[in-house]
């Protein structure tokens, strides 16, 4: 047996019997007839050893394939019957004690094996591990006994163990392979609970190969992941300085660097020295990211396309990005070449499903309902069905078709409760969006019925109620809200912002908004209730601080619209009418921008 393809395959074992296990295990469907079913409990095996002539305890002859010549006994197959009703009625342990029994008295790998997936899927490494021993050494030649062995080794913090077992391997394997198999016994290291100790025995099993750049490459690595930059830095840099352009000590340099300004600029130093260096510029360009530098990450992402036009990681990046700096264009351009190379790769371990949702929204923005209808049809991942058939009912919506978007939603079926509760709330909004409000109003009472306690629903109900003018409905279910969830920004802030835009129960408004915003003390819409609250307290200067403080961290049109009232009221009419035409430029059909105007008498 060759460790390394052992090693490769690690924590990521999935047998048929293991798929059957899961299909039929634990949370399965009982036998046909429980009440006939055996009690695994009573059984013999489960007590006292079985009978001499059936299973003796001396080994048992095998035939060709290697396996014992056990005659298959109608007691034999009672236990190994007995022990699978078991696992199916819940009962792991039962069932987990006969099998492994079984396994040692037949001496039969196969029912070691089954033994170990027992206790796996029952999530019990202890046991896991005892099968796994009797396993492997039921079939000392099995690549999968040891997979599995090392894996249960590694989980239960056992790793003396495996230390012997490594050290072996990497003694027998050719020095030529001896660094793709360093890399792979750390990273199942990597999956211990105590990382010290596994760090310990990483180091004890590299020791005698201190000239291998993999060595310090994988120590770097261990200590990083137990939290030791110093010595992750050690280690990157004796591996750096024996390959100046070794990428993967590069980014550990940056990784381990709390001067996130030293790091980007480290790493586009290496990239400028080392043009060829894919993996870092990809991590570079994440890296401009999330300092939210986006034209410079598009540069490098480009760059990467150029000499690679068909990678779909960077691809799918560009694309998010595109999107998300509402370069719409360049976003449909590269997600659907990110879909066309995916297509064609089917082999590929790339999930479409994001990039298609992206292309659909893209289309329906420019209202092409068609090409968001095909983007949708082309997702098949069934944990994204309900998101999807909800995303198909509101583009039918958008198109008129509202009955046609309710009988969408009245097909699904979700048995999960979050599901269902997104199926009422997605109904509600198309009726809202419909100017059908009393309809919207009926379903969420209908849903609330159901589940009465749900926040989202109740405060989808508050705010149709608002905008129906059911003030008492209104402040009731914010109440219940409230009551349910003190800690709850949005109903204190809606509560209080339907206060303020009523002109009325100011001072109790104020409080309301007040205590929204000691919970979210950034979010733009509390500070901007908060805004209009001072204006209608006739607080002024207060008003255009908080509104502009609003309007700076996020541009939203309504907070434009409260704030040109603001400077209208303080005679700064050239600066409102400024920014109210910005509003009607951007959205020309935006309620309050037309709301306030006609009241102000004021034309742009």
């Amino acid at each position: 047996m060759v460790l390394k393809k052992v090693l490769e395959n690690t924590f990521s074992i999935v047998t048929l019997s293991l798929l059957l296990s899961a299909c039929a295990g634990m949370h399965g469907s009982p036998a046909s007839d429980p009440a006939s079913a055996p009690d695994i409990t009573q059984n013999p095996l489960a007590a006292q050893s079985a009978p001499a002539q059936e299973f003796g305890d001396a080994p048992v002859a095998s035939d060709a394939s290697g396996l014992p010549a056990m005659p298959l006994t109608g007691h034999l197959m009672y236990l190994y019957l007995a022990s699978e009703i078991a696992f199916q009625r819940g009962d792991w342990e039962s069932a987990f004690r006969t099998m492994e029994s079984l396994a040692r008295q037949t001496h039969d790998p196969r029912l070691a094996q089954r033994s170990f997936e027992f206790a796996w899927l029952a999530r019990q490494p202890e046991a896991a591990l005892d099968a796994a021993k009797l396993w492997r050494a039921l079939a000392p030649h099995s690549e999968e006994a040891m997979q599995n062995y090392l894996n249960s080794v590694v989980l239960t913090d056992e790793l003396d163990e495996a230390q012997s077992v490594f050290e072996r391997g990497l003694r027998e394997e050719p020095a030529a392979a001896r660094g793709t198999m360093i890399f792979q016994i750390q990273r199942l290291l990597a999956h211990a609970k105590d990382k010290d100790a596994a760090f310990t025995v990483l180091q004890a099993v590299l020791a005698p190969y201190p000239d291998l750049i993999e060595t310090h490459l994988a120590l770097a690595y261990g200590a990083y992941a137990k939290g030791d930059n110093q010595k992750a830095q050690e280690e990157a840099q004796i591996a750096l300085k024996s390959k100046p352009d070794s990428q993967q000590a590069a980014l550990i340099l940056a990784q381990v660097n709390p001067d996130r300004e030293a790091a980007m600029k480290f790493l586009s130093h290496f990239i400028a020295a080392h043009p060829a260096a894919k993996e870092l510029r990809v991590a570079y360009a994440r890296g401009l990211v999330e300092q939210k530098r986006y034209k410079e990450a598009e540069h490098e992402l480009l760059t990467l396309l150029k000499g690679d036009p068909e990678n779909l990681a960077v691809l799918y990046m560009l694309g998010i990005l595109e999107a998300q700096t509402n370069d719409n264009k360049a976003a449909e351009r590269h997600l659907s070449s990110f879909i066309e190379v995916l297509s064609n790769r089917p082999g590929e371990d790339h999930d479409a499903t994001s990039a298609l949702q992206l292309l659909s929204q893209i289309a329906e923005e420019r209202k092409d309902y068609e090409a968001a209808l095909h983007w949708l049809d082309m997702i098949d991942a069934p944990d994204a069905h309900v998101g999807v058939e909800i995303r198909r009912a509101e583009i039918f919506a958008r198109k008129g078709n509202v009955d046609g978007a309710r009988k969408v939603l009245a097909e699904l079926a979700p048995e999960d409760k979050a599901q269902q509760i997104q199926v009422i709330a997605a109904e509600a909004q198309i009726l809202r969006e419909a100017n059908q409000a009393a309809q919207a109003m009926t379903v969420l009472e209908q849903g609330i019925k159901r589940f009465p306690d749900n926040t989202d629903l109740l405060y989808d109900y508050a705010m149709d109620a608002e905008k129906t003018n059911q003030l008492d409905i209104c402040e009731a279910t914010l109440r219940k809200i409230i009551a349910l969830t003190p800690d709850n920004q949005q109903a204190y802030n809606a509560l209080g912002y339907t206060f303020a835009e009523r002109n009325m129960r100011l001072d109790e408004a104020f409080t309301l908004v007040q205590t929204a915003l000691k919970l979210a003390p950034d979010d733009p819409f509390i500070i901007d209730s908060m805004g209009w609250v001072q204006f209608r307290l006739g607080r002024l200067k207060e008003a255009e601080e908080l509104l502009r403080r609003a309007y700076s961290i996020r541009p939203d049109p309504e907070i434009a619209v409260h704030l040109g009232e603001v400077l209208w009221v303080k005679g700064q009419k050239a600066d409102a009418h400024k920014l109210w035409r910005e509003v009607g430029s951007k959205d020309p059909d935006n309620d309050a921008l037309k709301s306030t105007l006609a009241r102000l008498h004021v034309s742009l």
